[in-house]
């Protein structure tokens, strides 16, 4: 009986520490998915993608006085700098301004800061449905290709053009325009910025009659690979087939050029396998991006788990002693109850001094460890029957956290938290059997 009541001890420890756990671990999931709901990450990821490799680069004319200032510091550090330099790419201006800068964050800085209260990548909603004709394909403002567009079509006290041509007689002096080659006389016609629409402006048009405004922006989160390739097809079947929308694409210097190209000549002019190679290109492009977002959110996971960990101080060690304490006190509680009052005075040790017995075992039976891990927060509530109560101990809450006694229990917990709520849910059903017994009922 000894060994089955130690037995007992430790399997309530068990549950007890994953019911914990995985509490706390359904709480980080429900602020990550809220923070994530209310601005607009996953939309802003997948836009910040499109725009990067639809578009092309965004182009950096303006730097703020603040990051020149830390641009200057660092290049004061020299090497120390130079390593400094590489988690703050995000704040600070690229080294070589040509080239642009991604959307995408490239730091943890970038995901804490640029994606969510940077500029938003997202295209407006727009409540109509998809136009019967689309405007001409145009640079998209504020990108490398807009300006790289004006340079060489915007001469200096010239008007700017609403449409960059390519006339054949100036394309080739060598012979007049009766006598252009074939690719003088197709040559593209793209838009200078603000004349048009860029090709990440085109592709939300098709998919703009199932969506929803969220502060005048697109909710749009995902694009099935399929709806992509037929949207691309659309676009293109505008403009007179898939060669010159590569034609407008290459003069606009979009990164969209080179994987539509190489998948346009392993399709040898099919367009069903042209729709296939897309398809799966996108597909593929859809599930790296899927990965990076995952390492980003793990980032962001990790500091809502450190926030929660220290918030509720839960101190793994300290909890796991206590659920040990709590089932020897109900034990002896239970002896009480077959024994008798003698059995009163090693109760009367656990009570604080003057306190009526009855009443501390009373307390203490209602009040079981599991929901002491929220005794330790500086807020904390309690329901009474005019209406809940709200009390405010920081005093307590700090000395508690500034005791280096409990970090390791607070590291536990936190490497506890990062483990998920899907991992803490799958031991609890191992450890209780409910996985064995919900089974065997779907058997019957």
């Amino acid at each position: 009986m000894r060994v089955i009541s130690l037995i007992s001890y430790y399997i309530d420890l068990a549950i007890g520490l994953i019911l914990a756990f995985l509490l706390l671990s359904l709480l980080v999931s429900g602020l990550n998915e809220g923070i994530v709901r209310l601005l607009g990450i996953r939309s802003k990821f997948l836009w910040a993608y499109l725009r990067d490799t639809l578009d092309g680069a965004e182009a950096v004319n303006k730097v703020s006085s603040l990051a020149r200032m830390v641009e200057r510091v660092l290049e004061t550090l020299k090497g120390l700098g130079r390593r400094m330099r590489r988690p703050l790419l995000d704040l600070l201006p690229p080294e070589d301004r040509d080239e642009g800068r991604s959307r995408l964050p490239a730091t943890v800085l970038g995901v804490f800061a640029k994606l969510p209260f940077g500029k938003d990548p997202r295209p407006p909603f727009a409540p109509v449905p998809a136009p019967v004709e689309s405007p001409p394909l145009a640079a998209a403002p504020g990108t490398v290709a807009a300006e790289q567009v004006a340079d060489t079509t915007v001469l200096p006290g010239s008007a700017p053009q609403e449409a960059v041509t390519a006339d054949p007689a100036v394309a080739d002096p060598a012979h007049p325009a009766d006598q252009a080659d074939p690719e003088e006389r197709a040559a593209p016609q793209v838009a200078v910025a603000g004349h048009g629409k860029s090709m990440a402006e085109l592709l939300h048009e098709r998919l703009q009659e199932i969506d929803q405004s969220k502060r005048g922006k697109t909710t749009i989160a995902e694009i099935p690979p399929s709806r992509f390739a037929v949207a691309l097809m659309e676009i293109a079947t505008e403009r007179g087939g898939i060669e010159p929308l590569m034609a407008e694409l290459d003069t606009l210097k979009s990164p969209l050029y080179r994987p539509l190209k190489a998948v346009w000549d392993k399709a040898n002019n099919d367009l069903e396998a042209f729709r296939r190679g897309v398809e799966e290109w996108f597909d593929g492009e859809m599930q790296r991006l899927s990965l990076l977002y995952k390492r980003y959110v793990r980032w962001v996971v990790a500091l809502l788990s450190l926030v929660v960990t220290l918030f509720f101080s839960m101190d793994a060690l300290e909890y796991g002693k206590t659920l040990l304490t709590d089932s020897a006190y109900r034990s002896a509680v239970t002896a009480f109850a077959d024994s008798g009052p003698e059995a009163l005075e090693p109760l009367r040790e656990q009570c604080a001094a003057g306190q009526d017995t009855y009443t501390c075992v009373t307390d203490v039976l209602s009040t079981p460890a599991f929901v002491k891990i929220f005794t330790h927060a500086p807020v904390s509530a309690t329901m009474e029957s005019s209406g809940p109560s709200w009390a405010w101990h920081p005093g307590g809450w700090w000395d508690r956290l500034s005791s280096l006694g409990h970090w390791p229990g607070y590291l536990l917990t936190l490497i506890a938290i990062l483990f998920g709520a899907p991992f803490w849910w799958d031991m609890l059903r191992r450890v209780t059997g409910l996985r064995s017994r919900l089974s065997s009922s779907a058997k019957q």
